[in-house]
């Protein structure tokens, strides 16, 4: 029943005259529902094109464009919500409710489905993409400039130090992801490599602590919001390592989304690695 509804509301939407002038072609309108979609179109569209975001991009926890989203309708991803807003363009991410992406697909909503980029090559495609979708690629040019200059301006680590990513409830950066491309342009090694992980890619607190690693990079977590996730980062294990300089934070929005903003986890990497003094 959900379903049929859906799509008499939708069958309804497109009979409804297009509010434009003849011959004017406008920009597409656009709702987007992934925090790494809401980053991209909230740097490359015009304001009145973003019809909706998630929730998502205006906690400034996990969100770089929080201020960028303030007064930006949002919506939860339902089905109903979207297709009420007649968007010229809908843009998931791999992760977005498969349900919803495909509800949206069966009423004929235009959607555009992002992928996981594994590299830095990746993540330039990914934001020309975004970019010519929304009729903009002279700005997808311009943020993967800024992205190179902020990655040309970086000095990687002068030593092959290693460093092992431990996250929130022990999850680290496997191989062949975006984080260990990261990890590998700030010039240093990623032990995830070659320790065991279980096979949600978490890594047992003895393998950390074995492994030996120069560098432990943890979340950056908020002051004044504990998290039983973190309790693990509070063991004597990693506070010994904090006392010898081999622990750096970086807040988590930096790792979340391929964007123009993985260059700052680059940049903090290596020059944490360039401040670690050699081991005796």
């Amino acid at each position: 029943m959900r379903s049929r509804a859906v799509l008499a509301l939708w069958a309804l939407l497109a009979t409804m005259p297009a509010a434009r002038a003849a011959g004017v072609e406008e920009p597409v309108r656009v709702v987007s529902m992934n925090l790494c979609a809401d980053e991209l179109v909230l740097r490359l569209a015009d304001r009145a094109q973003v019809l909706a975001v998630t929730y998502l991009a205006s906690d400034p926890r996990g969100s770089t464009v929080a201020s960028a989203a303030a007064g930006v309708p949002v919506t939860r991803g339902l089905t109903e919500e979207v297709v009420a807003l007649r968007p010229g363009l809908v843009i998931a991410g791999a992760f977005t409710t498969r349900t919803t992406v495909g509800m949206l697909r069966r009423v004929g909503a235009p959607v555009l489905e992002l992928g996981v980029p594994a590299d830095l090559d990746g993540v330039r495609a990914q934001i020309r993409q975004v970019a010519e979708a929304l009729g903009h690629p002279e700005r997808g040019e311009a943020l993967v400039a800024d992205l190179d200059a902020k990655l040309a301006s970086v000095t990687p680590s002068t030593r092959p130090l290693r460093a092992l990513v431990m996250r929130p409830n022990a999850f680290t950066v496997a191989p062949g992801g975006l984080g260990d491309a990261l990890i590998r342009a700030a010039g240093l090694v990623n032990v995830a490599a070659e320790i065991g992980r279980d096979r949600f890619g978490q890594v047992p607190l003895e393998a950390a602590a074995l492994a030996d690693a120069d560098l432990i990079v943890t979340d950056e977590g908020t002051p004044g919001m504990p998290s039983l996730a973190d309790t693990l980062l509070h063991h004597p294990v990693f506070r010994a390592l904090a006392d010898q300089g081999r622990t750096v934070a970086i807040p988590n929005r930096f790792w979340t989304c391929p964007g123009p903003q993985v260059a700052e986890v680059v940049a903090r990497l290596a020059a944490a690695a360039n401040a670690r003094a050699p081991r005796p």
